[in-house]
């Protein structure tokens, strides 16, 4: 059985810390370096009931995408929820690990899972890491559909494929159009339209679309948008991130047990739909 900073090595060498962006909170939150670990739980968010689950499993580590602290703080008071999150990790001898932007970035990373997701070949990323000779790495990916479908035909694929929440998927772009061409960025996507409509993709399946970001989009191109939840676009890199570690527990013959959590965590809990 591995000691945590045996597996931790492991998820570095897959996400090297490095690689994350200057504002990103990456690596390991708390847990004993020379604790054992049999069980793992992954997860993109690592929220109390999150937690409370990795309790229930019995898991030694929870591996989630986004930082607990990403900003910084003076406290970890059980009285703050981050806080209580702590304190039932640490009361359980259970240690935390994130991997965010320097999985966005790797190869494979959380845009590989959300291609293979989709059913999508990838061509290469949408914006290459200058420092990868191999041009694999990168933010995003740019994919092809074979065979084409139109655009509801795509969006439908989507809305079956990635996991259920209450926002679904939001579609802009004519329902007909055939799509050959797609560019994904699992998570926060709008900050890259400039490298989408360089890539010249007739889709861009992401999350989070703000309203002038995504109208300016459609002014400037034809552009189809698939804006899906952002736990959604996210979630599909846990089952990857699993099966990575299982790969490497083979190897290793450590024999540990991996879990990928399905709880939801989408903050959203209900969608409406406005009156005809």
């Amino acid at each position: 059985m591995p000691v945590l900073s045996e597996v931790i090595a492991a998820l570095d060498a897959l996400w090297p810390p490095e690689r994350a962006e200057q504002w990103d909170a990456v690596g390991t939150v708390c847990g004993d370096p020379d604790s054992p670990v049999s069980r793992v739980l992954f997860a993109v968010d690592p929220v109390q009931e999150v937690v409370d689950e990795a309790v229930r499993l019995g898991a030694d580590l929870v591996v989630t995408h986004h930082p607990l602290y990403l900003r910084g703080t003076t406290t970890v008071s059980a009285a703050t929820f981050k806080g209580r999150a702590v304190h039932t990790l640490i009361k359980h001898d259970i240690a935390l690990h994130v991997a965010h932007t320097n999985a966005d970035r790797a190869d494979p990373g959380v845009s590989d899972a959300l291609a293979g997701a989709l059913d999508l070949r990838i061509t290469g990323p949408l914006v290459p890491d200058p420092t990868d000779p191999a041009g694999r790495r990168g933010l995003g990916r740019i994919c092809e559909l074979d065979p084409p479908l139109p655009l509801a035909e795509f969006a439908g694929r989507a809305a079956r494929r990635l996991p259920s929440t209450a926002q679904g998927i939001r579609v802009a772009g004519d329902p007909q159009r055939l799509i050959r061409t797609v560019a994904v960025c699992g998570g926060s996507g709008d900050s890259l339209f400039a490298e989408v409509r360089a890539a010249g993709v007739d889709a861009y399946v992401t999350a989070d679309l703000r309203h002038h970001p995504a109208s300016e989009a459609r002014e400037q191109s034809p552009l189809a948008l698939l804006d899906a939840a952002h736990w959604a676009t996210e979630w599909p890199w846990c089952e990857q991130a699993a099966a990575q570690l299982d790969e490497i527990s083979d190897r290793h013959d450590w024999g540990l047990r991996t879990h990928v959590s399905r709880i939801v965590t989408d903050p959203w809990t209900a969608h409406a739909a406005s009156a005809d």
